[in-house]
């Protein structure tokens, strides 16, 4: 995670939040969910998944961004 610079404190803070959100659902679990019967699941171990895919893609998309000197990001 790099420091904001001023132009780009809301790509900083996007950076920020989605790291806090993949940190969560790195932490859920999902694995114990499947160890009891469907009825009484929380949340669907699939959707954590597909969850922690999307928010890894978003960081990389949100680094990219930081690292394009084209972009005003930070390089």
């Amino acid at each position: 995670m790099t420091i904001p610079n001023g132009d780009d404190d809301s790509l900083y803070e996007l950076e920020v939040e989605v790291v806090a959100e993949l940190t969560m659902a790195e932490s859920s679990h999902p694995e114990e969910a499947m160890r009891l019967p469907v009825t009484e699941w929380l949340f669907d171990p699939a959707d954590v998944q597909r969850e922690e895919v999307g928010l890894r893609g978003l960081l990389g998309a949100v680094e990219a961004l930081e690292d394009d000197p084209g972009s005003g990001g930070r390089a």
